[in-house]
């Protein structure tokens, strides 16, 4: 069976002066999960992903800071979409490494068990896990909030070009969830990015990668340059993670090209660990087995 992949296009999704337009993005939503799922509406997209009574957890990476992070109106956007079908709002949480990370993104931490929850996994009482998960290569203590807290997960991640990985996305996302992520950047990351997915705190939980192209860092990231960086006012949906960063790939293969720029296996470092999470089992990596619906709104 071929994996699908939805490629969302809003024009006009992020104005002039740089805000988000709200209107768009619920369409972008609409279109993406109702097209990777075959269901006839949001509600029920989104019901066929996940459990009422799921605990969602949507991991977004804020180590770029305000410039090349998931915005908050982005991300509360997609929380507010699961609250209409159904999932109580204090069943979802927004998340990553720590509250400082979050804050300097721009987002408002709430720890309250009111509401969407935001916050780190540095908050007190939460912190990693005592201990350590061995699999394969990797050894590492796991946030409490993926391993205990959710039930589902989202990998929501902002498209980068990677200095060592290649890319950075869905799947790379993943190392912000274990305590020693420092530990992994050898070997253009491979396989470390597939083995850590393999761990069923991620694998058992993951539902949904949806990869952030709203501004799309294609050469010497994963720190913003913007001189290398453009607007791209896409989203892409996919439940094969492996997939998912398959395409982001070609997108950011894309960018360089029409920037003139070498590709990344010219310089050496292009995303290995998707064959490798092939090879796995964890999705597929190769146009054959892919169906890529583009789509525009």
């Amino acid at each position: 069976m071929l994996s699908k992949v939805v490629v969302v296009k809003g024009r006009g999704v992020i104005s002039a002066t740089r805000d988000i337009n709200q209107i768009k993005l619920r369409l972008m939503y609409n279109r993406g999960l109702q097209i990777l799922t075959g269901q006839p509406n949001l509600r029920e997209s989104l019901g066929f992903l996940f459990s009422k009574k799921d605990r969602v957890g949507i991991k977004i990476n804020t180590i770029g800071g305000r410039k090349l992070s998931s915005r908050p109106e982005v991300t509360i956007s997609l929380a507010n979409r699961l609250e209409e079908s159904g999932i109580q709002k204090s069943n979802i949480i927004i998340w990553d490494r720590t509250n400082r990370e979050l804050k300097d993104a721009g987002y408002d931490l709430n720890l309250s068990r009111i509401g969407i929850k935001i916050f780190g996994t540095d908050t007190n009482g939460i912190g990693y896990n005592s201990k350590l998960i061995s699999h394969l290569n990797i050894g590492s203590l796991f946030s409490s909030i993926q391993s205990k807290f959710i039930t589902a997960s989202i990998s929501f991640a902002v498209l980068k070009d990677h200095g060592l990985a290649g890319i950075t996305a869905g799947m790379k996302n993943y190392f912000g969830v274990i305590h020693n992520p420092n530990k992994y950047h050898d070997f253009n990351c491979n396989p470390f990015i597939a083995e850590l997915f393999d761990i069923k705190f991620i694998k058992e939980k993951h539902k949904l990668s949806i990869l952030d192209c709203f501004l799309v860092q294609y050469h010497r990231g994963p720190s913003f340059h913007s001189q290398w960086a453009t607007i791209y006012e896409t989203l892409v949906f996919s439940t094969d993670p492996v997939a998912a960063d398959f395409v982001g790939w070609q997108i950011i293969e894309k960018l360089r090209a029409e920037k003139g720029l070498p590709s990344l296996k010219e310089e050496n470092r292009e995303p290995k660990y998707l064959i490798t999470a092939e090879k796995m089992g964890l999705g597929k990596a190769n146009l054959k087995e892919i169906q890529i619906i583009e789509e525009e709104v």
